[in-house]
């Protein structure tokens, strides 16, 4: 060993500066110390190998667990290969994507099609769909599905692919929630991770045992645990839960009082509701005495101490007024069944086009807009969106597309895409790419029809098609494969127009080729993924 250190010193510092001392061998002499260091270190190698014992074995890891799930198909688990090889693939060089799908988008869809169809992973694919799984979170949930409990048995060996087991308790699956003693064992002594999945679990299947979990231990948990545990309730949440929130607006943590706040206001009928409402109605009135109806607004001059237990937050944030944070919260908190009372009847549709005397329109309208999406109120959320062909800037609610996107979830799937498209129809695209990203997938008919127009227009008016490369990557993976036949036209490259940006046409026949690529690569996905017939 001492030899072993000396020749270490030796190349580290330098043969000029730390010769060593070596016996050496014929034929070296002519390359002088740093040849004789290298066949001493050689030498040394060969020796220490060679009288190395062997240590004791490692005990034999438990074997993996069955998984009875179906297997892939066998033109799926090439696919599969594929999708994963491209995953890794190297962007093309000059930043063109070319005509060829990109595989790498294609996969958080194939692992949802293979999951609905009760699929579970090759073994030989683990490794790589852990890999993948690693790199981007959002194909965590579908990735770890597919690999099932022997996924998560694999994952134990690897420290790179510890998050599957964070993202599973450390477990391979949490017990039936029809098994109580199980339940409970696991409630009592599991770790965070699994304790939030085993509600969440149990919450799912029957609310009120949800419920009556957390119960059992809310006294003894710390905060940060009650505020995650308080979450998992907006599923399934209803007036069962009433009581249990009520006590949590006693509760320590002022975040934990306030989703208590937040899910209690989701209960119209709920006591809070009822105490915000009429908050909220003595602070908004209508006013007959210029002739016309119109909207008065005075809020708060303090935020009281029954405020603040109702998960009104009394210090608003940097560059906000006082009284108009304290009116929002109060607003977006009170049930919305509450105002065509107060403005004599009026609808919705009626009520949010009144005029709002001193500039308080703004906030009050965003404070609805807020209670529509908590209260999932389709009316008051087709009031506040208004018409789609109507300028975004002089809507009844909101200009803001976010807001505006939240609005159309709590619309029926139909009558969504309805909207966007009419919407993309009057506007284009290049505010459409938040409205689109809650239509269902796929995209219905007039929708994508309404998309391909909007392309077509662009690419008519000269400009290039990455100015629209968030709506074109939507469009591989939510048009309706059989869109394909409808874009197979638009792939011919076309002369530009003179006022065109140059190349304009180009760029866009390979846009308009890989979308139609996609599409049917999607569609055969599809097919090697259906069951096979018994």
């Amino acid at each position: 060993m001492d030899a072993w250190e000396e020749l270490v010193t030796s190349a580290l510092l330098g043969t000029d500066r730390r010769p060593p001392a070596l016996a050496t061998r014929p034929g070296t002499a002519a390359g002088g110390a740093p040849v004789a260091l290298l066949d001493a270190a050689a030498l040394h190698t060969v020796r220490r190998r060679a009288g190395l014992r062997p240590g004791p074995a490692a005990p034999a890891p438990e074997p993996a667990p069955e998984d009875h799930r179906a297997p892939l198909p066998e033109a799926a688990r090439r696919r599969l290969g594929q999708l994963l090889a491209g995953r890794a693939a190297p962007a093309p060089s000059g930043g063109r994507r070319g005509a060829a799908p990109d595989l790498a988008e294609l996969l958080p869809q194939w692992l949802a099609t293979a999951n609905e169809h009760g699929y579970k992973a090759p073994a030989s694919a683990l490794p790589a769909l852990l890999d993948a799984a690693r790199a981007r979170t959002d194909l965590r949930p579908q990735a770890l599905t597919l690999a099932g409990p022997r996924g998560l048995w694999l994952a134990r060996f690897n420290p790179d692919w510890k998050f599957a087991l964070r993202g599973a308790g450390g477990s391979t699956t949490l017990p039936d929630v029809r098994d109580g003693e199980a339940v409970e064992a696991l409630w009592e002594e599991g770790l965070f991770a699994e304790r939030v999945a085993l509600l969440a679990s149990v919450r799912a299947e029957d609310p009120e045992a949800g419920l009556a979990l957390l119960r059992s231990t809310w006294v003894v948990e710390r905060a940060e645990d009650r505020l995650m545990f308080l979450d998992s309730l907006r599923a399934g949440l209803s007036g069962a839960d009433e009581e249990f929130l009520e006590g949590a607006l006693s509760d320590r943590s002022r975040n934990v009082r306030s989703t208590a706040a937040e899910l209690l206001s989701a209960l119209p009928g709920s006591a809070l509701a009822g105490r915000m409402a009429g908050r909220a109605t003595s602070c908004v009135s209508l006013d007959r005495t210029e002739g016309g109806a119109t909207i008065v607004v005075e809020a708060p001059h303090e935020c009281d101490a029954g405020m603040e237990r109702d998960g009104v937050v009394a210090v608003p944030p940097t560059g906000r007024g006082e009284r108009s944070w304290w009116l929002g919260r109060i607003v977006e908190s009170a049930p919305l069944s509450c105002w065509p009372a107060r403005f004599g009847g009026r609808s919705p549709e009626e009520i949010v086009t009144l005029p709002v005397a001193d500039g308080w329109e703004g906030e009050l309208h965003a404070a609805w807009c807020r209670a529509a999406v908590r209260q999932r109120d389709a009316d008051w959320s087709r009031a506040l969106l208004g018409a789609p062909t109507a300028p975004p800037a002089t809507g009844p609610g909101t200009s803001s597309l976010a807001e505006r996107a939240k609005l159309l979830s709590t619309l029926p799937h139909e009558e969504r895409a309805q909207w966007v498209a009419a919407f993309i129809a009057a506007h284009g695209l290049s505010e459409a790419f938040q409205l689109l990203g809650v239509c269902t997938v796929p995209w219905s008919g007039p929708l994508g029809g309404a998309v391909i127009d909007a392309l077509d227009i662009a690419r008519d008016a000269g400009s290039y098609p990455w100015s629209f490369s968030g709506v074109m990557g939507l469009a591989e993976r939510c048009l309706a494969p059989e869109a394909a036949t409808q874009l197979e036209s638009l792939t011919a490259l076309t002369t530009d127009p003179e006022d065109a940006s140059p190349g304009a046409g180009g760029y866009w026949s390979e846009a308009f080729q890989r979308l139609v690529s996609t599409l049917r690569l999607r569609a055969q996905m599809q097919t090697e993924l259906a069951p096979l017939a018994e």
